[in-house]
């Protein structure tokens, strides 16, 4: 990747998910702003930075995981920050008229995972990756992904039943 236009490529293929991802783990649409514009930053700054990448979504994920984290860590307090952004659920679906509520209820019901579980359930269902693509992006286990998604969807599952068992009467 030398040249603009190749970066141009790359922002046009993968913005849209870093900014899903990111959002999802930041909560804060200008932290996440500020968090791809450092990606992109640095990807203009050194183009070979993807050239060595076996999957460069995989590698802008964990770039713009480890950006996110720190970003958080330069916060006062970690886990102020986790509660007080995890506290609002954020519009991460299409609209539909047939689901609102359910809709809504699914991303409250994201807002209150932990933050290292909705990262590896955002990354399984919207990003598709396998437990193996998740540990590399998170520098984590695989068996720590797998734990943490099963985790994850068991809260979303018991959190989201009395909904659905209401709307399919």
């Amino acid at each position: 990747m030398s040249e603009t236009l190749s970066l141009a490529q790359v922002y046009d293929e993968h913005a849209q998910a870093l900014f899903a991802f990111v959002l999802n783990l930041t909560r804060d649409e200008t932290d996440t702003r500020d968090v791809l514009q450092e990606i992109f930053l640095k990807l203009a700054r050194k183009a070979s930075l993807l050239d060595k990448a076996h999957s460069p979504r995989a590698f802008l994920l964990r770039m713009a995981h480890n950006l996110a984290i720190d970003l958080m860590r330069r916060r006062a307090t970690r886990q102020a920050n986790y509660d007080q952004l995890a506290a609002e659920p954020v519009e991460l679906f299409e609209a539909s008229p047939d689901e609102p509520a359910f809709r809504d209820e699914l991303a409250s019901a994201l807002a209150e995972l932990p933050p290292d579980q909705r990262a590896v359930v955002h990354l399984k269902l919207w990003e598709e990756m396998t437990f193996e693509q998740i540990a590399a992006t998170l520098d984590i286990p695989a068996n720590t992904a797998a734990s943490r998604y099963r985790y994850g969807i068991d809260k979303l599952r018991d959190r989201l039943r009395p909904i659905y068992e209401e709307m399919k009467q």
